[in-house]
């Protein structure tokens, strides 16, 4: 039987044609990215997959699609992925996990490097092991509030118990067999230690569902056109972490119960050096020598493996994964039983001993964020980029951002648990039944107003630079349309947009400014903190009044406003929870946060680019492979990165039949920028020199999409010239009623749309391969499983 000839030409022409749509940040419906209510799932699962128009189900098969106008146009096809993201309400609960997001993606923001292989892995190091002290810090929060404020402080508090029934059997006032502070204590334990396993729990789970999706294999043979050195993200074990994943996974898990164990075993140590008998003082030494092992043990297994790229590791350290996470349960387990040794005389008063723990954190991160500072530093001097943001000190800033974000989330709960447990009390302050979360807690709360004027400040800057840039740009505008009638509020509106969109390349200095004013206010509250040992407004008694009243003012908004921003991250959880529209925006948050793999944090919310690559990846060589056509991948926004991701994966053979079409790209302009060792202009000219044909279409108005600024080689430039937006000034016949600017939506209204789509079909070579034959497996209708 002779092979079908495919729609869009006959034996002569391209063959074949197939455009893949991969829609962008916020996700969309098959219906609405094929403009057509009736669709048919061609390959994937309810998290994502490949959708057709349903009379193109199996359109290979048939010569002529209906239509008159179909050999003139490639098959669309549209990949839905926004599940990943953005699905069911739970995933609300990932807000949680916000600094965890922000700390991995430290990781990535490192300076574009050349021969600097020791330098990288000691950047990667730090930033690992500041992902493992923002565990230690969150297990440490709950280990204040389940330990200090409520067992050892309010329960050991008849004035603060007394009205907590839930609190009862835990009170000294009843006298029962739970009320000694140790007993009390072990039984607190339970919180922290089940939110390190719901961490855990989490971790494995998201792998599971998520990123546990092998990339497409790579050929026996190798490429004689493809170049030996390959970018990051062509590397065939990129998209598969599995290894390190595990690894850190069990690390932090570890490092959460151990966590938990040493503030049990401080506790009771310290009361058995000067009250109890030498055997439990001996087994409080050899306790807290254990942990101290165990500790030494996990910073080893946080810093001796980073990622394997070059190759598909798909081994798993199963010692590690194992034995580490069970050691330190096993040993929480017996520093529980210590705790619960029964001791009589022993009275909890004040707070709980140990309360300097979340200096030492403070510290630690403080030291670690100056230590890659210097590394990010001396790599981007070895190969600098001007367009390279904050001169390779994205990573850094964004690392003090989520220790930051950390420290407003566990302040907060601390501060407002102490609240709910005084009543109507304050506490630490003269009529309180209970002395309140560290001092340095309170401190840090407080730093937090003039972090606000700070930015105010800036803020006020850029809004002014911004208004004089709207007027600048109004002669510009005028002269885009030379055939209309001037329009003073017309231009102005335009104008204004074209301003606001500009402000995304003011980034770099707002968190530069934000990054650094953080940093020296959270050094100064630590410093204070420690040289006081009393909150700023008793510290500051005896100052002048202005000092005082500052100092006074700064304490109690501070509380106020890190309450507030507590309670805040929980009613925005809970309205996702119940409010698909708001859930929707929060999945916007991850489209952009988590498309890098879990690479410092495995707590982390998942990578959905772990699946997504995998899936455009297998489909785009399963379907060239078959039918020898043609393929235009066409990504707006986030589906722009994921497209280019894909590409960079495929085998050459494949790229070389493949066109890429970006619009409202951040490719460049965020990507690039920020994360330049990945994106950076070198690797986006290796892509474009890999590429067939590839064109980029942006607007001045799109906040986020801009050009990509490479060179098309032999071809035409990637970028083609800015798009018109509004595409009419003022009404005319064609246009009628006012023209809206779609800034980062609608590009496919564009008459550019379809010229440049089909102007790389044309550039792309015809068939080279066996065409399909008829009683081949083209299409699943509505099956649901994979073609590849």
């Amino acid at each position: 039987m002779p092979p079908v000839t495919p729609p869009g030409g006959d034996d002569d022409d391209g063959g074949a044609a197939l455009e893949l749509l991969v829609h962008g940040v916020g996700g969309t419906t098959p219906q609405e990215m094929l403009g057509d209510p009736r669709t048919v799932r061609v390959t994937g699962d309810e998290t994502a997959a490949v959708y057709r128009r349903t009379e193109d189900a199996e359109a290979e098969l048939r010569p002529d699609r209906p239509g008159d106008d179909s050999r003139d146009r490639p098959v669309p096809e549209a990949y839905v992925w926004c599940n990943l993201t953005s699905g069911n309400g739970a995933r609300a609960l990932w807000l949680l996990l916000l600094p965890f997001m922000v700390a991995n993606l430290a990781h990535w923001m490192q300076p574009t490097t050349r021969g600097l292989t020791r330098t990288v892995r000691v950047y990667g190091v730090l930033v690992r092991l500041l992902a493992l002290s923002l565990t230690v810090l969150l297990i440490a929060a709950a280990c204040e509030v389940a330990l200090d404020l409520a067992a050892w402080q309010c329960a050991g508090s008849s004035r603060c118990s007394g009205d907590k029934s839930w609190l009862g059997f835990l009170s000294t006032d009843r006298g029962g067999w739970w009320s000694q502070p140790g007993r009390r204590l072990a039984v607190a334990a339970l919180v922290p230690a089940a939110l390190t396993g719901l961490l855990w729990y989490l971790s494995n789970r998201t792998w599971s569902a998520y990123e546990s999706q092998r990339p497409l294999p790579a050929g026996a043979e190798p490429d004689p056109d493809e170049p030996t050195a390959r970018p990051a993200l062509g590397m065939p074990g990129f998209w598969y972490g599995r290894r390190l994943v595990a690894r850190l996974r069990a690390a932090h898990t570890a490092a959460g119960f151990l966590t938990v164990a040493a503030a049990l075993a401080g506790a009771g140590a310290r009361y058995d050096r000067r009250a109890s008998g030498p055997f439990l003082e001996a087994t409080g030494w050899l306790l807290e020598l254990a942990l101290l092992a165990g500790a030494a043990v996990v910073v080893w297994v946080v810093c001796r493996r980073g990622r394997c790229e070059s190759r598909l590791d798909v081994k798993l350290d199963r010692a590690v994964v194992t034995v580490l996470p069970g050691s330190a349960l096993a040993l929480l387990a017996l520093t529980v039983l210590y705790a619960a040794w029964s001791r009589p005389e022993w009275i909890s008063t004040g707070r709980l001993p140990g309360d300097r723990t979340f200096g030492i954190i403070a510290l630690t991160q403080g030291g670690l964020i100056v230590a890659l500072a210097a590394v990010a530093l001396a790599m981007y001097r070895r190969a600098p980029d001007a367009r390279t943001a904050m001169r390779g000190l994205g990573g850094p800033a964004t690392a003090m951002l989520a220790c930051a974000l950390g420290g407003v989330m566990t302040g907060g709960v601390a501060q407002r648990v102490a609240d709910w447990l005084d009543g109507a009390g304050t506490p630490g302050e003269p009529g309180g039944s209970i002395d309140g979360p560290p001092v340095l807690l309170t401190w840090q709360a407080s730093a937090i107003p003039p972090l606000l004027v700070v930015l105010l400040a800036v803020g006020a800057f850029f809004a002014v630079r911004t208004w004089r840039g709207r007027r600048a740009m109004a002669d510009d505008i005028e002269a885009e349309y030379p055939d209309a009638e001037p329009d003073t509020v017309r231009t102005r509106r335009i104008a204004r947009i074209r301003a606001m969109a500009a402000l995304t390349d003011r980034a770099p200095a707002i968190l530069g400014v934000t990054s650094g004013a953080t940093l020296l206010l959270g050094a100064g509250a630590l410093l204070g903190a420690w040289a006081t040992g009393k909150v700023p407004g008793r510290a500051a008694a005896g100052t002048p009044d202005f000092v005082a009243s500052a100092a006074q003012a700064a304490q109690a908004l501070g509380s106020w406003l890190i309450g507030v921003g507590f309670i805040l991250f929980v009613t925005w959880g809970r309205r996702a929870y119940r409010d698909p529209a708001a859930r929707r925006t929060i999945g916007i948050l991850w489209d952009v946060g988590t498309f890098w793999p879990r690479a410092a944090h495995p707590f982390a919310p998942p990578c959905y680019a772990e699946r997504a690559v995998p899936d455009l990846t297998w489909r785009m060589a399963s379907w060239t492979d078959r039918t020898g056509g043609r393929l235009v991948i066409s990504g707006h926004s986030q589906g722009s990165v994921l497209s280019a991701a894909a590409v960079w994966q495929l085998p050459p053979r494949t790229r070389r039949r493949v066109a890429l079409l970006t619009y409202g790209s951040p490719l460049e302009r965020l990507y690039g920028r920020w994360f330049p060792a990945f994106f950076g202009t070198s690797c986006l000219e290796a892509l474009s020199n890999e590429l067939h044909c590839w064109r980029n279409l942006w607007r001045r108005t799109d906040p986020i999409g801009g050009p990509v600024r490479v060179k098309g080689g032999q071809g035409p430039d990637v970028d083609r010239a800015a798009l018109k937006d509004p595409l009419a000034y003022g009404r005319t016949r064609e246009q009628p009623l006012p023209a809206p600017v779609l800034g980062h939506s609608e590009y496919q209204a564009d008459p550019a749309f379809d010229l440049e789509r089909t102007a790389l079909l044309d550039r792309l070579p015809p068939c080279a391969v066996p065409r399909q034959r008829p009683d081949a497996q083209l299409g699943q209708g509505s099956s649901g499983r994979s073609s590849g």
